[in-house]
């Protein structure tokens, strides 16, 4: 069996302590080094890693791994605890087909140009295959009117015009502000003055909250954030690269 190469390096620098104080050292029963013998093993550990630097290297890589490791087991097991909350919540939009075998989450937001450049992909994605539901979450994150362009998509719902609301702030080239937002509203048949009303609701602030914790708990950071299956990742990405994780999801649950 072979050491990782950071366990050997670590391991020489016990090896010379113990040669230098003998065995007693590291005993419990013992007192503490004096402040001679301290001195000492900090001299051995600098020589040490003065005549092998790449020992620190393998050390930060080794921790970064673990680190990695740890934060991909906290996302699953967020993800085992949250399923209910990311795949049924009642106040996401379903696109889609909503008996579909496997469920794509994406958290977005309305000023974020990569969500926008994966808008037509996404669609086009889900459209053709048939048998994904796609749950959407705001997570407006990118300042104030990111947050009133997701209030106003979320009151859309009383109108039953999230969709197409949805999809035409996505395809938005101008500068997204209120104005702009309510002239977007209008143009596909939404009543606005009804819409500042139900924008009004104090639950859709809960909502917007809800969404940000639970992107804080899946570790998601930005936008847009996905959930496939059992699999969380972030960013725009080719149409090829989704269906495959797509298909992944459906493979694991056969």
């Amino acid at each position: 069996m072979r050491f990782p190469p950071v366990v050997t390096a670590l391991s020489s620098i016990a090896i010379a302590v113990l040669i230098a104080f003998g065995p007693t050292v590291g005993r419990a029963d013992e007192k503490p080094l004096s402040d001679q013998q301290e001195e000492a093993v900090k001299k051995i550990v600098h020589e040490y890693l003065v005549q092998h630097p790449e020992a620190i290297i393998e050390a930060i890589g080794a921790y970064r791994e673990k680190q990695r490791v740890s934060a991909q087991d906290a996302a699953k097991k967020a993800l085992t605890d949250h399923r209910e909350e990311l795949n049924n919540d009642p106040n996401s939009q379903v696109f889609g087909n909503p008996d579909g075998d496997v469920t794509v989450v994406e958290f977005f937001d309305y000023h974020c140009p990569y969500c926008k450049a994966m808008t037509d992909r996404l669609l086009d994605i889900v459209h053709a295959d048939g048998k994904v539901r796609l749950v959407m979450k705001e997570l407006p994150i990118l300042g104030p009117d990111s947050v009133f362009a997701s209030r106003a998509a979320i009151a859309s719902r009383e109108q039953n015009l999230y969709p197409q609301f949805h999809t035409a702030l996505m395809h938005l080239k101008a500068p997204l502000g209120e104005d702009t937002v309510m002239q977007t509203a209008k143009s596909v048949g939404i009543d606005v003055d009804r819409l500042k009303k139900d924008m009004e609701n104090a639950n859709i602030a809960s909502v917007i909250n809800a969404n940000v914790e639970l992107a804080h708990e899946l570790e998601i950071d930005g936008t847009p954030g996905w959930v496939v299956g059992d699999q969380t990742t972030s960013g725009a990405m080719s149409a090829e690269s989704f269906k495959q994780l797509i298909e992944s999801a459906r493979k694991a649950k056969s």
